[in-house]
């Protein structure tokens, strides 16, 4: 089962700001669609199939978000985004965007979400299929802080 899952995707008029980048705002948008559509492809995850017959989602608890190089008016760039950690109750997702063949890191995310009842509107704990499905495709990464992983990241793709 893949852990690491990706998707290209076009950067869009419409969500860009007078000089042609994507809004910042608009990051965090692409950022949740592509998982969104990768889950579903990856590991059948309907999360709004989810929500709408067992009343169970994820909310956002926290984002940390750091823009590097700007993505520009209509172009592909590739999102892939990996589950980092989890617990009984939350998860813990990293997303990045690249452009040029993933040569150059355009954003990176890490984005906590609490699992939550719909209905009883509390946390929920996790069912033993999510949390299989979880245990079978974390992959945690060394840095334990985020400016740590964004400078992992940008001195691996300098070469040092």
């Amino acid at each position: 089962m893949e852990k690491i899952l990706h998707s290209i995707t076009k950067v869009r008029f419409q969500d860009c700001d007078p000089f042609n980048h994507l809004n910042n705002s608009k990051y965090i948008d692409y950022f949740m669609n592509a998982r969104e559509d990768q889950l579903l492809a990856n590991y059948d995850l309907n999360i709004f199939k989810l929500a709408n017959e067992e009343g169970l989602s994820w909310v956002v608890a926290s984002n940390q978000i750091c823009y590097l190089n700007p993505a520009i008016i209509m172009e592909s760039v590739l999102i892939d985004s990996q589950l980092i950690a989890y617990t009984t109750k939350s998860l813990t997702v990293e997303l990045r965007m690249w452009g040029d063949g993933q040569s150059h890191l355009k954003a990176m995310l890490w984005t906590s979400f609490v699992h939550y009842n719909l209905k009883t509107k509390k946390t929920e704990t996790h069912s033993a299929t999510l949390s299989k499905l979880f245990s079978d495709v974390v992959l945690p990464v060394e840095q334990t802080t985020f400016d740590d992983r964004r400078n992992y990241l940008i001195r691996q793709r300098n070469g040092r």
